[in-house]
């Protein structure tokens, strides 16, 4: 273990400080996740503790941050099976940081539980839910190609 620590960046949320260790573990750079397992059991307390810190050692701080600064790649092919796989990307600012999700799932339960419950099944409005991408840059939101 280095005597010295750098915290590299705070994540407030777990699972993005995760994606950010596991892509520094895939280049061999030893760092450690600080205060997780308190996150972990109670993510109010992200904020209270600075959130979880990611930490690595002094000589190799240059390197990932380099490393996190990465652009998403355009594409690459998957080992396993030697397809090639496209990124997603927003259509109006052209960003790869967006997300798949599933619209209005909630409410669709919802309506769906009270027919069933009060026996209405076709007197409600019952919609299926749909399946978009959302750009975390500009928001913009889109209908899925493909599920």
């Amino acid at each position: 273990m280095p005597e010295e620590l750098v915290t590299l960046w705070r994540y407030r949320d777990l699972p993005e400080a995760l994606v950010a260790r596991s892509k520094l573990d895939s280049q061999e750079v030893w760092c450690v996740l600080a205060d997780d397992n308190t996150v972990r059991l109670d993510w109010f307390w992200s904020n209270a503790v600075g959130g979880v810190r990611l930490q690595v050692a002094d000589d190799d701080a240059e390197y990932a941050m380099s490393l996190l600064a990465e652009e998403i790649p355009a594409g690459f092919t998957a080992e396993e099976t030697g397809e090639d796989y496209q990124q997603p990307e927003c259509p109006r600012c052209h960003s790869r940081d967006v997300t798949f999700q599933s619209e209005y799932r909630g409410i669709a339960l919802i309506f769906l539980s009270i027919a069933v419950v009060t026996g209405w099944i076709l007197a409600l409005p019952v919609w299926i839910p749909g399946k978009s991408w959302q750009c975390e840059d500009c928001r913009n939101r889109w209908k899925a190609e493909y599920d």
